[in-house]
């Protein structure tokens, strides 16, 4: 009975602790991009509280800076996701630009813990409800965005959401509803459904509903997004992906749509692969020029 004990003890102990945690910044800033963990308020649609864990980095010079929110995909195993490094390429490429830097990890990933919110409509797989998932992940946007955009380092507008695969199917369901400190939303390989397999994570359930989805969260849909997907995507094939931007253009979304040709083996891996940002970053640099700054 021993090892029930253990672990009676040790979800007391992370109970606890959750409970004990307060939202705002943990220590100091630390380096030279001034890296410091964050704990963001964020209430889910049943007004039940949370905590997102997040890591903040911010560019040199004590001038507030444009605020810029990268929202992660999906893996194997969501409990050992961590936020990003502020000494990453993605980072350092925001970074070197002036923009400040916010990786938060959303319900049910690492060490924020807590149900899986945007999981539970992928299941079945012959039926998932993917709109109802992004703005699952829109929730988690939201609280990052009104959380940053408030710090006092920060320019309160004009902010940027950027987001990889499940987060960047989030960026397109939260531009399905009202943001007034956002004007550049930017999906990287944006999409969701991929089916859990003894070897990791396999195809997508139900493409035919994924564009769907897309054409839903069009009908609200308001600023231009940058869609980026590369040829060689294990999840979002070519066809995948165009059916998906087909569906959000025809529905009254509006965006640039750029399929690249293959990127190291997986273009899935594009945005947060080494010399990734080589590719996409000129596409960036020209997207955030279409959309006003202040």
């Amino acid at each position: 009975m021993r090892w029930w004990v253990s672990l009676v003890f040790v979800l007391v102990s992370v109970g606890i602790a959750q409970a004990q945690q307060a939202a705002g910044p943990v220590g100091d800033p630390e380096g030279v991009w001034r890296a410091q963990i964050h704990w963001i308020p964020m209430t889910d649609a049943a007004g039940a509280g949370h905590l997102l864990y997040a890591r903040i980095c911010r560019p040199a010079g004590d001038a507030p800076a444009r605020v810029v929110v990268i929202a992660h995909g999906t893996s194997p195993n969501n409990r050992a996701a961590t936020p990003g490094r502020c000494d990453g390429e993605v980072a350092r490429w925001f970074l070197d630009r002036g923009f400040l830097v916010i990786f938060a990890l959303r319900r049910g990933y690492g060490a924020t813990g807590g149900n899986w919110a945007e999981g539970i409509y992928h299941r079945p797989c012959d039926a998932p409800d993917y709109a109802r998932a992004g703005m699952e992940t829109a929730l988690d946007i939201a609280a990052t965005v009104d959380y940053g955009t408030a710090l006092p380092f920060a320019w309160p507008q004009a902010a940027v959401v950027i987001g990889q695969s499940g987060g960047g199917w989030g960026a397109m369901a939260y531009n399905s509803m009202p943001h007034p400190r956002v004007s550049a939303l930017i999906s990287m390989a944006g999409g969701r459904g991929q089916m859990m397999t003894k070897s990791g994570l396999g195809g997508i359930c139900r493409p035919d509903l994924l564009a769907d989805a897309a054409g839903r969260l069009a009908r609200t849909a308001t600023p231009p997004m940058l869609w980026i997907y590369a040829e060689n995507d294990r999840f979002f094939a070519p066809e995948i992906a165009a059916a998906m931007y087909g569906a959000y253009t025809q529905n009254g979304g509006r965006g640039e749509f750029e399929h690249l040709g293959p990127f190291d083996g997986d273009g899935h891996r594009l945005f947060f692969g080494a010399g990734g940002s080589q590719i996409w970053g000129p596409l960036v640099t020209r997207y955030l020029a279409s959309r006003p700054a202040q």
